[in-house]
């Protein structure tokens, strides 16, 4: 596959409002599918999202492979603070060409079509950068880009932990739709293996980790660009989060978060009992429910397999080594280096130059490489 090519062409013909999207010469298909949250409200969602709409009831795209009678199914989970689907569409498309399987791309909570437009309207957000700015001293990295998520996060951090719970929560309900046979496009089956980048693939471990209804007993999960400890990370970027939320999300989680689990209430006997919520503490850091976390990656680690990239800077290949390389039977983590420019937000770049072919086979390494291991 050409990637620079398909993702021009791509990216000419997506539109989240088209319920049906033919791909031109290829047997493929994106449906865009209605989907609608039904979270919990009490403990588990911050009180002024629950009137945010567009995150209870949205739309996500399926492709579609050429045997519609397929009984395989991928699920691409993506990168925290992306507001479209656009980088992501080239990747479906792959891995549902050379898998033969339907590819889901499912939106966390409060991402993509899961927020208000003006969340990634530049002109309205760049006032509301300006404001946090002057209002408050030693802000990095601010952006127009993130400054949603970054006053969200800042106000309460406990946002991060209840995005994850909801997006969790729908991915159950959707699978288990489809286990039932019940799904609109998708014919029945119990064959869900995961394709997960950056936070994706925080929360893909978490969710192989649980295990909620037995969906993921034999899923197997594809990690680019991600896989470590929440601790390992470095999420101040002008994509992501700015340096004054990452700090207070940090802080908060590595020196607040178990303080707060005491008193009888739903939330905190779901993080001190359920297997998620365990799993959600346990990949915080390193030290936190290390026994627990080393056994199930133990156990579960003929199931996973990583691509990091040397010059990941956002999630770096140690942290990734230290959280998923528990025993010496087969390393779980590859650490490649591509020849061109790249970021971890960014690491397949569209360039209108003679670099595009790099690209285009770095690209198809990378998805070769998950094709062989998702098939």
């Amino acid at each position: 596959m050409e990637y620079t090519k398909t993702y021009n062409e791509l990216k000419t013909i997506f539109n989240i409002e088209k319920k049906n999207i033919p791909i031109p010469n290829s047997d493929i298909n994106i449906y865009n599918l209605g989907f609608h949250s039904e979270i919990p409200l009490y403990d588990f969602s911050n009180k002024y999202d629950a009137l945010i709409a567009e995150n209870r009831s949205f739309s996500y795209p399926v492709f579609s492979p050429v045997n519609r009678n397929s009984d395989k199914v991928i699920l691409l989970l993506h990168g925290l603070n992306e507001r479209s689907w656009v980088k992501y569409l080239v990747w479906a498309y792959y891995l549902a060409q050379n898998t033969g399987s339907y590819v889901i791309l499912f939106p966390i909570s409060f991402h993509i079509n899961r927020s208000p437009s003006e969340w990634k309207d530049p002109r309205v957000m760049i006032n509301y950068m300006k404001e946090r700015n002057s209002s408050l001293s030693g802000v990095n990295m601010s952006s127009f880009a993130n400054v949603a998520i970054s006053n969200r996060l800042t106000e309460d951090p406990m946002r991060f932990f209840k995005s994850g719970y909801e997006t969790t929560s729908d991915i159950v309900k959707l699978l288990t739709i489809i286990r039932k046979g019940e799904h609109e496009i998708i014919p029945k089956t119990g064959k869900f293996n995961i394709f997960a980048y950056s936070i994706g693939a925080f929360l893909a471990e978490i969710i192989l980790m649980g295990n909620p209804e037995n969906l993921f007993s034999e899923s197997k999960l594809f990690i680019f660009c991600g896989g470590s400890v929440f601790s390992n990370m470095q999420g101040s970027s002008k994509l992501i989060m700015d340096s004054l939320a990452f700090s207070r999300v940090y802080n908060f989680y590595l020196n607040d978060f178990e303080k707060t689990l005491t008193g009888k209430s739903p939330l905190v006997e779901f993080l001190r009992t359920s297997q998620i919520g365990m799993a959600f503490r346990a990949m915080i850091d390193l030290g936190r429910l290390k026994t627990f976390r080393e056994n199930i990656f133990k156990n579960i680690r003929d199931q996973i397999h990583s691509i990091s990239l040397v010059k990941d800077l956002v999630i770096p290949t140690k942290g990734v080594i230290l959280t998923l390389n528990t025993s010496e039977k087969r390393d779980i983590v590859d650490s490649w280096d591509f020849p061109y420019t790249y970021s971890h937000e960014n690491p397949f770049p569209v360039f209108d130059s003679s670099l595009s072919k790099k690209v285009d086979y770095w690209f198809e390494k990378v998805f070769a490489e998950a094709t062989l291991f998702l098939a």
